[in-house]
């Protein structure tokens, strides 16, 4: 297959005579190419002479930040891709981007970085959490349901990363080496959805190269996008993902962000008028920016209802066809992070529990008062609160004893200040001062914030900055020894009353701006402290100590350290009052460092000495439910000692209520698993995320996920597809027909039955084999899926269709059929398919 694109090609059809063309044709090549990079951090530039309004784009997937990382302009944070996806419900997804739409309108913003579809080929992947599932039929339906509700409500969605960006180590370098088969199968199956059912306006490319060239200029950005698969959008780059000028030019890449600097501007002006790249090219590109502008509001006489952005650069109200986004309704993010919970174990169908039962409640872990919402990295967002599983669960039963011991200390990152015990010296009001300081340590720029855990995401600081400073008085609310932190890269000293308690001096070690940037290193010091006496906190940052990495951006953070002076004493402490209390909760998870964009996971087991208080608390009360709040999977090897286990993944701002509403069954646990979740990690069939000289290659093929486990004969802890609830349920009767034609999608019917005593969720799926294939095959795969919600007693035939793809493989020039029998497996999960019936493909 060809890697690099060297020529112009442009999609069948590319209207010359078109509206984007005329005002093509009214630019100058200088003004058309400055067009091509972005204005700012996150804007594209505008140009008043054609009617051109700047357009935002925002991070997200699981919420929609806007132009500023700032605790002063809150976002709405939902659950995680993989709790999404954990629905396995196209509605849901749709409901979901309906919502990140009216986010996005709120804010201005045209133009939505997401959904991320990559896969999970590896679960020590870091940035798990923020793709969808192992699996790309389901990642790809998924995909279609979340582009499809954001773009009818007039916002663009931004597929990415595109393609095979399916780890974090090395990604600005990494080569990933990939057969043309299995990158057609798997890796591009998501986005090809996403572009051809779900119309998508943009797609993002990628850092990483496949098979011997970047991606921002490897061919694959005009075939298949654009040739097979009719993409008429604009392809956004990754930031800094351009490197070059003329490779990437003369391709399809559209769009080098952030701006206003790249590698294209006056450099490219230059090649294009010494030939070296077509000003065709350069055409191509402004046109498909126009005609993005138009379908999201920036471009005069555009389709869109509500235009967006500052009227001041030229942003005009359109009279067209866009919906608006109705407003989330106020409980959405409860109810979404209970949907995609998933009930792995119910010993005894343990819950859900009677609120009048539970007149006495045990709760430990670190995560139970400092939860995990959402992964680190671009995709968080500044929620406007967070109920943490102690204050949900004190809130849901406010007649029982609910008693909280930490047990163990799993986090060195630094636990924010509160902002109630913070004073700013300048204003008198709460929150921390911040200033910018020359090298004569004046004052080049202010500001006023409510945070003490801050960053400075695409907000340019003054070039003369060479110092930050953040001043706060705090007044603690508890006394006695206490461990103060910092986390930050370069040299800053943290000073308590004028005295230096903390100083670190941490280097990147590198250029990977997640290290930097999302996972600084901590380090910390003690002091002692009285409860109520005020005492003046002072951060000084030196700025000219710090790689900036590719931005130039920042985060500082600083705040308490919990610390437990025994941990033994700790779990002891936890075991003993869990054995008195009616039942027990452990919430356990993973670590801002463990899950996170800019690097790959070590190990998948729970972090500090969460198995110890596990096993401890579990054996000192027998109605112990694990509560597991991670974005990927975990090791639980205490997980057949629990009474039950729930999965929460990250879910948002709600976490407390919503885990309240599942434990007591005010909600069932409506997910099933997206991807594998292993008993122990040496028995995953492929883990690699590391290069070899550069290079990553993808030597396992077609199997991943639930079908590398398959063929591997291995059985993992809980299999994809997996998921309990709070009623039984029995599958009989498949139907489908005995033969189809090649090119054919079918429709298959199972009859589903409610046997138990509630109402409830069942996710009926449906997998094919071809045992007698001439073909490598995976032992199965799935083929459709279809969410089923039934009263006790009730029975249902539901249909599943069946893609004619499903059927088909990539056979080095095109999609091809293999006549003969195929068997149709339907069932709950890849492991538990009790039906099958063979159908026949002429």
């Amino acid at each position: 297959m060809t890697q690099s694109s060297t020529d112009v090609r442009q999609p069948a059809g590319e209207p010359d005579d078109s509206r984007e063309a005329r005002l093509v044709a009214a630019l100058s090549l200088e003004q058309k190419v400055r067009l091509l990079t972005g204005g700012s951090f996150w804007r594209t530039a505008a140009e008043p002479a054609v009617g051109l309004g700047s357009m935002l784009l925002s991070d997200g997937p699981s919420g929609v930040r806007g132009e500023f990382w700032d605790e002063r302009e809150p976002s709405l944070n939902l659950p995680s891709a993989t709790s999404l996806a954990a629905t396995w419900d196209l509605g849901f997804a749709d409901h979901y981007g309906v919502v990140l739409a009216h986010e996005a309108r709120t804010r201005g913003v045209h133009l939505l970085l997401g959904p991320t579809i990559n896969l999970h080929r590896s679960p020590l992947g870091g940035r798990h959490f923020e793709c969808f599932s192992e699996d790309p039929a389901l990642s790809g339906a998924l995909a279609v349901g979340f582009v499809r509700a954001v773009q009818r409500h007039g916002i663009a969605a931004v597929p990415k990363h595109y393609v095979a960006n399916d780890a974090e180590t090395d990604r600005y370098t990494v080569d990933v080496r990939v057969d043309e088969r299995t990158l057609r199968e798997l890796y591009l199956a998501p986005f090809e959805a996403a572009v051809t059912e779900g119309g998508a306006w943009g797609v993002m490319s990628a850092y990483n190269g496949v098979n011997g060239a970047t991606m921002t200029e490897n061919d694959l950005l005009h075939s298949p996008l654009d040739d097979e698969w009719g993409f008429d959008g604009v392809i956004v780059s990754d930031w800094t993902a351009v490197q070059s000028t003329e490779a990437s030019a003369r391709g399809r890449q559209d769009l080098a962000m952030p701006g206003p600097h790249s590698p294209w501007g006056e450099k490219l002006v230059a090649a294009v008028r010494e030939g070296r790249v077509p000003e065709a090219a350069i055409d191509a590109k402004v046109a498909r920016l126009l005609r993005l502008a138009a379908r999201v509001g920036a471009l005069a006489g555009g389709d869109t209802e509500t235009a967006h952005g500052d009227t001041e650069t030229g942003a005009v109200t359109g009279a067209g066809r866009a919906l608006v986004p109705p407003p989330p309704p106020a409980d959405f993010a409860r109810e979404a992070a209970a949907a995609g919970a998933v009930l792995l174990r119910n010993h005894g169908n343990e819950l859900p529990w009677n609120a009048r039962d539970i007149g006495s409640l045990a709760v430990s872990g670190q995560a139970a008062v400092t939860p995990r919402t959402q992964g680190g990295g671009s995709a968080t967002v500044v929620p406007p609160h967070v109920v943490t599983p102690l204050d949900g669960l004190r809130a849901a039963l406010p007649d029982a004893r609910v008693v909280h011991d930490m047990g163990t200390v799993i986090s060195d990152a630094p636990v924010p200040l509160p902002s109630h015990t913070l004073t700013n010296p300048a204003t008198g009001g709460p929150g921390v001062r911040t200033r910018f300081l020359d090298a004569e340590g004046r004052e080049v720029f202010a500001e006023d914030r409510l945070a003490t855990d801050l960053v400075w995401f695409g907000t340019s600081r003054p070039a003369s900055a060479h110092t930050l400073e953040l001043t706060t008085r705090y007044r603690p609310e508890h006394g006695g020894p206490t461990r103060l932190a910092i986390a930050s890269v370069g040299r800053t000293t943290l000073y308590v009353d004028g005295e230096p308690v903390v100083e670190a001096d941490f280097s990147l070690g590198g250029s990977e701006l997640g290290a930097g940037l999302f996972v600084p290193p901590t380090a910390s010091g003690g002091t002692t402290l009285e409860a109520g006496r005020e005492v003046e906190l002072r951060v000084v940052h030196d700025l000219t100590s710090r790689d900036a990495g590719r931005t130039g951006s920042v985060s500082l953070a600083f705040g308490l350290l919990p610390e437990l002076a025994d941990a033994e004493a700790a779990i002891a402490r936890a075991a003993e009052t869990a054995r008195g209390a009616d039942a027990a909760v452990v919430v356990v998870g993973t670590t801002t460092r463990a899950e996170t964009e800019g690097r790959d996971r070590e190990t998948l087991a729970l972090p500090g000495r969460q198995d110890d208080l596990v096993r401890a608390v579990a054996a000192a009360n027998p109605r112990t439910v694990v509560v597991v709040n991670a974005g990927g999977p975990v090791l639980m090897p205490w997980r057949d000692d629990v009474a039950a286990v729930l999965l929460t993944w990250f879910p948002g701002q709600d976490f407390g209520g919503a885990l309240a509403d599942l434990l007591l069954g005010v909600r069932e646990p409506g997910g099933r698993l997206p991807t594998t979740w292993p008993a122990e990690q040496a028995d995953v069939p492929v883990l690699d995320t590391r290069p070899t000289d550069g290079r990553l290659d993808y030597a396992e093929g077609l199997h991943i996920g639930y079908r590398a486990w398959l063929r591997a004969g291995r059985t993992p802890a809980y299999a994809f597809g997996h998921g309990l609830g709070y009623t039984t349920w029995r599958l009989d009767e498949l139907t489908l027909p005995d033969g189809i034609g090649a090119g054919e999608d079918v429709t298959a019917t199972v009859r589903v039955t409610n046997t138990g005593p509630r109402a409830g969720k069942q996710v009926v799926q449906l997998y094919l084999s071809r045992p007698d294939s001439a073909l490598d095959r995976p032992a199965r795969w799935l083929a459709g899926f279809a969410p089923v919600h039934l009263g006790p007693g009730a029975t249902a035939e539901v249909a599943v269709r069946i893609p004619a793809r499903a059927f088909a493989h990539w056979d080095g020039s095109g999609w091809s059929h293999e006549p003969g029998a195929f068997t149709a497996h339907a069932g709950t999960a890849s492991d538990a398919l009790p039906l099958s019936r063979e159908v026949h493909l002429s």
